[in-house]
């Protein structure tokens, strides 16, 4: 089964499966399964094409994968551009919500050591 271009696991329950879309999660799919109205302890390969039909129909109501990821970059992009904190936090590649930064934030700053106690490599032994 493929949702806007996404292939959906068919070997997944149905609200875990259509968590591989971008902007669904549990809740969602959820929502999904109920608005068309089909029952989510069934798999994707037990579905047959009315349903998925309005599994598809389900999803068209709700802003997700490319529409989404253009509006997420869309709202970054403004706060860059009026430099407000927030802003500048992204332009420069740091935590955007209050984190500390000293230790931390690896994640956001792409597993950055700047300090000599924090090397890599395990020492040689003799």
């Amino acid at each position: 089964m493929r949702i806007l271009g996404i292939t959906i696991p068919d070997e997944k329950k149905l609200p875990f499966a259509l968590q591989v879309l971008f902007g669904v999660g549990h809740a969602r799919a959820l929502d999904i399964l109920m608005r068309a109205n089909v029952s989510p302890v069934k798999k994707p390969k037990e579905l047959g094409a009315d349903e998925e039909n309005a599994i598809r129909k389900a999803i068209e109501f709700f802003k997700i994968e490319g529409d989404l990821k253009r509006e997420v970059s869309g709202n970054v992009k403004r706060l860059k551009d009026i430099k407000c904190y927030r802003g500048v936090r992204h332009a420069r590649s740091l935590p955007v919500r209050g984190q500390r930064t000293k230790t931390n934030s690896r994640t956001r700053r792409g597993n950055a050591r700047k300090t000599m106690g924090t090397g890599r490599r395990a020492l040689d032994k003799k």
